[in-house]
């Protein structure tokens, strides 16, 4: 008989992950749509599972900045790529979180009973992001198409300014602070007192061990082979962001991007603009017995959790690990290995010294530190600054990263974190046995 969770409920086993190179943006990938690099790696990742397309009964999928063609991207992942029809899909969103949403909606499904199978993750193309029309240009557009004469048709468009017809980017500031997300880690790292020096630490740690996994070939089982068309002649095998030859000197040369006085938010200690997705193979514990397959790992508990943007945007982590942990019934302590996202270095030590603190403990309600995370266990195969941070995917290819580095240690226990827009925060803790 299946072991059960701790509430009753039925376990949720993560028996295999993908992810496609991670590339920045305008580069290998930048004829590819979110929506092919989605298809391409829930096909590799379903062939290389050795599963039957027919198991599978739901795909949960992401993506952050929305692609004017496939708005329902889990729908279309599934039909793109080739698996049957009649399994069904839903789109989630949550920022930066994305595709932790995605597993955690996945796995509360089978948790329940009403999945078996699912695939979960999240998908992002920063070379193809939405470009919008103005206002008085999107009503003349409407208005003109409703036209039967030639006259009538173009009539509407006598009334608009030459700035109408500007196209309009993607808004990159919060909508209720103004800010943008670099600009608030730069307002962490002055609120918080995170040196540039640490934050230039914390990237070259990032960049170091990402080089140092992929020359170990940690990664030969996470990241599949694309070819990039149109003409296939190239074939994209590895992220193209580390920095393996980058020091605290390279590094400490960099301008200052947001506050180019004062500043220590630079474009080396901040994840870049980046193309990729990243999927993973949910079952039942009992489903995965079945078929015989062995689990990575298994979801043992997760939480979500928000703070409010105006004051410390990034610091969502800090608020959701505790409450994972709780749920888990562990400490920090009991955690072997610890995966945080690096949307910048400056939240990232921002959210460890949240963690340690104990006048942030207070603010939270609780009578003690969540506790000092060890530095040789955070992020051991490098981070997003290093690797990449295509929004939708990043959680799914932090969460399959930690499985395989538990199990390449034999450790047992691991907790994820992802900040995200919003001043939202992500936890999971997954655990092997």
């Amino acid at each position: 008989m299946a072991k059960a969770a701790s509430n009753g409920q039925r376990r949720v086993a993560i028996v295999n992950g993908l992810r496609t190179p991670f590339v920045k943006a305008s580069t290998v990938f930048a004829d590819l749509t979110a929506l092919d690099l989605g298809r391409i790696v829930v096909q590799e990742l379903v062939q290389r599972a050795e599963i039957d397309p027919n198991e599978l009964d739901s795909v949960v999928f992401g993506q952050v900045i929305p692609g004017l063609t496939a708005a329902s991207i889990a729908r279309e992942v599934v039909l793109t790529a080739g698996l049957p029809r009649k399994i069904e899909a839903s789109t989630v969103a949550r920022a930066c979180a994305t595709s932790v949403q995605a597993m955690v909606s996945a796995g509360m499904a089978i948790a329940l009973g009403t999945s078996d199978v699912a695939i979960a993750g999240g998908t992002e193309s920063m070379s193809d992001p939405p470009i919008f029309t103005s206002r008085p240009l999107a009503h003349a557009l409407a208005e003109s198409s409703r036209a039967r004469t030639l006259p009538a048709r173009l009539k509407p468009f006598q009334k608009l300014a030459p700035k109408d017809l500007l196209p309009v980017p993607p808004a990159i500031a919060e909508y209720t602070t103004g800010l943008s997300m670099g600009e608030s880690a730069e307002k962490m790292a002055k609120e918080n007192g995170i040196s540039r020096r640490e934050q230039d630490e914390l990237a070259l740690a990032s960049h170091h061990n990402a080089a140092r996994a992929w020359k170990a070939g940690h990664f030969a089982a996470e990241v599949m082979h694309v070819p990039v068309p149109p003409k296939y002649a190239k074939v994209a095998d590895t992220d193209n962001l580390v920095r393996a030859d980058t020091s605290l000197e390279a590094l400490a040369a960099l301008k200052p991007v947001f506050d180019r006085k004062y500043g220590t938010v630079t474009a080396g200690n901040a994840s870049p603009l980046t193309d990729g997705a990243a999927a993973l193979l949910l079952m039942s514990e009992a489903r995965a017995k079945a078929l015989g397959v062995e689990p990575l790992g298994y979801l043992r508990a997760h939480a979500f959790a928000a703070t409010d943007p105006a004051d410390q945007l990034l610091q969502g982590p800090a608020y959701a690990a505790p409450l994972a942990l709780d749920r888990a019934g562990m400490t920090l302590g009991d955690i072997d290995l610890v995966e945080m996202h690096e949307a910048f270095a400056a939240q990232v030590a921002s959210n460890l010294r949240a963690l340690a603190s104990k006048g942030f403990a207070k603010k939270l309600g609780r009578a003690s530190p969540v506790g000092e995370v060890d530095r040789a266990r955070l992020n051991v195969n490098g981070g997003s600054i290093a690797l990449g941070h295509p929004f939708a995917a990043t959680g799914a290819r932090i969460v399959h990263q930690a499985l395989r580095e538990l199990k390449r240690r034999g450790l047992a226990t691991a907790l994820v974190t992802v900040c995200a827009q919003g001043g939202l925060g992500a936890a999971v803790v997954l655990e092997r046995a």
